[in-house]
């Protein structure tokens, strides 16, 4: 079952003023708890002019409770904004990737990383506290599974309302059981909400892939046909991430993304 309000804990980070000393003092505080020793776990965030929310997705990963030591990693991809400024102000490593390319920027993660996983996240996005254990606890534990990837909700930030994002959501879920029954089950991975182990992700030349398909499915193709293992899907509902609809509205709105993910399905 599909949450149809946003949980408390996800309205805490997702409302925390980026402009409050606060919260820039709340990430500083609790980040180096998180990476408290040698990084086993690697969470790199593209950002291309991310001002307005990366506090609140950093804000989100220090809250998590977990007992990887964790590193956070911001590759600032070009950008034009105060980004770079407010996740160095907040403690949390930034690196630059001039070239821009969400591909590029993810490389550029991936090479710098020091943990044994890498977790894909992105900057317009809040993590459940229990996020972090959740994704690597299957990678830790069972070596034929070569990519975890999870599930998400969306947060509205315009006209469509919530309840109405939670229908969406379980069309969206019917058409990635289409995929994975009936066409591949990498379609269905999204950067935001993956994982993998970097020496793997190192020996698949990463996140490079060919025009025309997306960076994070095509490294999930790679692992699988490279023979490092299954994909595995984390359904449980303390690992579901919330993502704003900002990717809806690029697509023209609801109405539309609805129509371009059913093309998409049948292969129009």
């Amino acid at each position: 079952m599909r949450p149809i309000a946003l949980p408390r804990n996800i309205q805490e980070s997702f409302q925390a003023d980026p402009n409050l000393p606060e919260t820039t003092a709340s990430i500083r505080n609790a980040y180096p708890m998180l990476c408290r020793l040698e990084p086993e776990v690697s969470i790199v965030i593209p950002a291309y002019n991310e001002e307005a929310g990366i506090l609140q997705t950093l804000l989100s990963l220090c809250r998590n409770q977990t007992q990887w030591s964790v590193e956070i990693i911001v590759v600032n991809n070009a950008s034009e904004d105060r980004t770079e400024e407010l996740v160095r102000t907040a403690g949390i490593p930034c690196v630059i990737e001039p070239r821009k390319g969400v591909d590029f920027a993810r490389n550029a993660g991936l090479r710098i990383a020091k943990g044994t996983y890498i977790l894909n996240a992105d900057a317009d996005t809040i993590y459940p506290a229990d996020w972090i254990n959740r994704m690597v606890a299957p990678l830790a534990s069972n070596p034929s599974i070569a990519l975890v990837y999870g599930r998400f909700a969306f947060i509205p930030t315009g006209s469509t309302g919530r309840f109405t994002y939670f229908l969406y959501e379980y069309i969206a879920d019917g058409t990635r059981w289409f995929n994975k029954t009936f066409r591949n089950e990498a379609m269905n991975v999204y950067g935001f909400n993956s994982g993998f182990r970097k020496e793997q992700g190192l020996a698949v030349d990463g996140f490079n892939h060919p025009p025309g398909t997306n960076e994070d499915g095509w490294l999930a193709l790679k692992l699988r046909n490279r023979g490092y293992g299954t994909l595995k899907n984390i359904t449980h509902p303390a690992a579901l991430v919330w993502t704003t609809d900002r990717r809806i509205q690029l697509d023209g709105g609801l109405w539309k993304g609805i129509l371009k993910r059913l093309k998409r399905m049948i292969g129009l």
